[in-house]
Parts: structure tokens; C-alpha cells; sequence
């Protein structure tokens, strides 16, 4: 444990701050003042499903959470899923999810390693894989386990409810997610688990299937679910509405300056370290006209962007945010590709997949019909333009508000 922590009251502000549901915040305050006495870690669970690769602000949540448990001496287990991952979390679906394979999962988990030491201290962080203890347990074991659990209790799940009424399939493993999601809870003895608040039933049915094996119930928080960039839908990658936690800086930069000047307070809230009283004396000062709201949303993607990257990199890509987007300049430094020579025109389509601008044809056609694509400076919307490719020939292209790149055939 860290020598010289908060008293108990700071530590409980810190650690209550921006969460929905605590079950019970009595019960945490018992367990750090007895852990704070024995000098002992209080053990923090968050699990996460490998289904897809990419992390974004939205996760960085929960994550962010685990950060302030990490900060005051506790012991974070950051569990990858690898065994419930092939289950799939049947959470606010309307329908079975795909099973992922095994090759699938390992692929995601590993970028889930690398990805979450952007806020996590990496030497203070145990990762582990729920494959380890439920891919042991027997036939026999697991219908012990489910003993524990009834039919009832699943179907009190909204979505479970909602489907069954609608005449929608269940199908009998997604009745196992929730099971082997609290087990995981029971196999390491966890003192308190993380969560978003829609995963507030599983985390219940770990603390109550503790309970009954006889093991002190977990304390269970939940976090809200980050609205995305558009201020509507819960963030999401499928969406479009993410900023990822790996995005350049230049991009995560740009894309929080795009949140509006309502939203940007539940992202100070959510996405920064910043106490309330921090948060409320920001809103007060431009509530009053002391600052600026685009000041304090300049402050806001700062802090997020050095918070993932650095100090220095959030400064450069606020110059470049300044240069591209309040001048309306190309910024000094643009990336040069270089691309075989054609004595023929090339279609701007192909070009830009060929400059990785975009991922592929179809992705480049659809940016040019919305007017994404500029080429030396003007808007090129026409899918089947083409641009000179011959030898020494050379093109600024921009995509979107933020890429650039100085395009030389050779």
C-alpha cells in the first residue's frame, strides 16, 4: 500500500467521483479503512471482452477508475475475457451475438494489453485471462455453479425480458455469460468490481453468487456510458462518434474540439482527473464570462490528448489544430508519399487508397461524394476524377478536416 494516502474521506470522493450505481458505498468505506488498518490491497476487477480491437474514450472510463483504485495502493486486475469473450456478452442485444474464435480473441486481447498502459501504471497492473479458471472447471462443476443461479434471477435482465417477449430466441449459453462473468469475481476474490452501467446486472449476480459460496460480497460501481462525439449515441467505433485512444494526436486533438460546449463538461467529468469542485469552478467561470468556452475546450483536449501521448505532443497538436482549422493553413509539417509513376491520368479513388488516405475503394468513393477530399486546396467530389500522374508530378491532398499528405509520383 502507498505510505501517506488521503484520509478515508478523500479517498472515497476520489474513488465515488462520476460513478452511478455503488452497491454499497457503506461497505467500501468499511473495506478501505479496514485495508488501510491491516495494510493490506483491496483487490479492483475490470473485465473486458476481447470482441474487438480498438479501445476509446468511452472504455477509458472504467479504466480511468481503475487508475484513482492504482493510485491509492490497490490492486487492479485488468481480466481479458478470453473464455467469456467466445460466449459473447448478450448486454442490450437484440439478438445472439457471433461467437468469436479463439485466434480472434488472442489477437484482440493482445492489442487490449498494449493499449491500456496509456493510463494504467504497467508495473502496478496484473493482467489475467478468465480462460484459466473457467476453461478448467467440469461438467460437473458447472452445473454446480449454475445450481446457484435461477432462471428467474436471468430473466429479471431487461434485454433477456424484452426478447423473450418479442418472441426473440435466447439461446441457452447466453444464459452462461452472467454466471461465468460472477465466477470470475468468486476466483479472485474480488473486494470491489468495475463496470459500465449497463453491465450493473452481472456485476450483481457476482456479488450475490459470492455471497452464497460463502465469500464476502463484492462492492459493485458503475460508470456511465460516454456519449460520442455527437453528443447522442453512446460512443462506439461502429458509430463513427470514437475518439480511440490510440488516435494520433493531432486527430484526438481535433476530435475533441469538435465535442459541443454542453457536452464538454461531462467529458471533464469523465475524461479527467479533475475533482467536482474543479469541474463546477470551470463551469462557473465561463457561466460568469471570466473564461471562454472554446479556451476551456482548448484546456479540455490538452489535458485528454498529454493524458494519452505527452505534454509536448498535445502542445504540437494544438498548434496544428490552430494553423489547420483558426488560419485555414496547411500545416509546416505534411507527410510525402511517394507512388510509382503512370504515364496515363490515375483515378483520385485509387490514388488515395494507394496513399492509405483511405482504407479502400469504397471509402474513398463515399469521402469524395461528402466533399471530404481536397486537392490542392480545392473540394473534389466527383468519384471517377482522375489526377496526373506522370513522372515529378505533385498534389496536396487533404482528407477530412485533419490528414494531410504531399502526394509525389516518381
Amino acid at each position: 500500500m502507498v505510505e501517506g494516502r488521503p484520509a478515508i474521506r478523500e479517498q472515497m470522493d476520489l474513488l465515488l467521483k462520476g460513478c452511478v450505481d455503488v452497491v454499497r458505498p457503506e461497505d467500501l468505506e468499511t473495506r478501505l479503512l479496514a485495508a488501510q488498518r491491516e495494510k493490506r490491497p483491496l483487490t479492483v476487477k475490470v473485465g473486458f471482452d476481447p470482441s474487438a480491437p480498438d479501445l476509446h474514450l468511452g472504455h477509458a472510463v472504467v479504466i480511468r477508475k481503475m487508475r484513482h483504485f492504482q493510485q491509492l495502493g490497490h490492486r487492479v486486475v485488468f481480466l481479458i475475457g478470453d473464455f467469456t469473450g467466445m460466449i459473447g456478452d448478450p448486454t442490450g442485444k437484440k439478438a445472439t451475438r457471433p461467437q468469436l474464435t479463439r485466434e480472434q480473441v488472442a489477437a484482440n486481447a493482445e492489442t487490449y494489453k498494449r493499449q491500456i498502459f496509456k493510463l494504467l501504471d504497467p508495473r502496478a497492473t496484473v493482467i489475467d485471462f478468465n480462460a484459466r479458471w473457467l476453461g478448467a472447471l467440469t461438467s460437473e462443476e458447472w452445473i454446480r455453479l449454475t445450481a446457484r443461479v435461477t432462471l428467474a434471477q436471468m430473466l429479471e435482465r431487461d434485454d433477456f425480458a424484452k426478447r423473450l417477449a418479442a418472441g426473440e430466441a435466447i439461446s441457452l449459453h447466453e444464459l452462461l455469460y452472467p454466471v461465468a462473468q460472477a465466477y470470475d469475481s468468486v476466483a479472485l476474490k474480488a473486494d470491489v468490481e468495475l463496470g459500465g452501467t449497463d453491465q450493473l446486472f452481472n456485476l450483481l449476480v457476482g456479488r450475490d453468487l459470492m455471497g452464497k459460496l460463502g465469500l464476502p460480497p463484492q462492492i459493485v460501481m458503475t460508470l456511465p456510458l460516454l456519449e460520442g462525439l455527437d453528443g447522442v449515441e453512446k460512443m462506439s467505433k461502429s458509430l463513427g462518434n470514437y475518439v480511440a485512444v490510440e488516435d494520433a494526436p493531432e486527430e484526438m486533438f481535433g476530435k475533441l474540439m469538435s465535442v459541443s460546449d454542453a457536452l464538454m463538461w461531462r467529458y471533464w467529468t469523465l475524461c479527467t482527473d479533475l475533482a467536482p469542485a474543479q469541474v463546477e469552478a470551470l463551469k462557473k467561470a465561463v457561466a460568469n464570462g471570466e473564461r471562454h468556452p472554446m479556451d476551456v475546450k482548448f484546456e479540455l483536449a490538452r489535458t485528454i490528448t498529454a493524458d494519452f501521448h505527452d505534454a509536448s505532443a498535445a502542445a504540437a497538436a494544438e498548434a496544428h489544430f490552430r494553423t489547420v482549422h483558426q488560419k485555414r493553413e496547411v500545416p509546416d509539417e505534411v507527410a510525402e508519399v511517394v507512388l510509382p509513376a503512370s504515364p496515363e491520368p490515375l483515378p483520385v479513388v485509387k490514388v488515395l487508397v494507394m496513399a492509405a488516405l483511405a482504407p479502400s475503394n469504397a471509402e474513398a468513393r463515399r469521402l469524395l461524394q461528402q466533399g471530404g477530399v481536397k486537392l490542392a486546396g480545392e473540394t473534389v467530389r466527383d468519384p471517377f476524377a482522375t489526377l496526373d500522374a506522370r513522372a515529378g508530378s505533385a498534389h496536396l491532398a487533404q482528407v477530412g478536416k485533419r490528414r494531410f499528405a504531399r502526394i509525389r509520383f516518381s
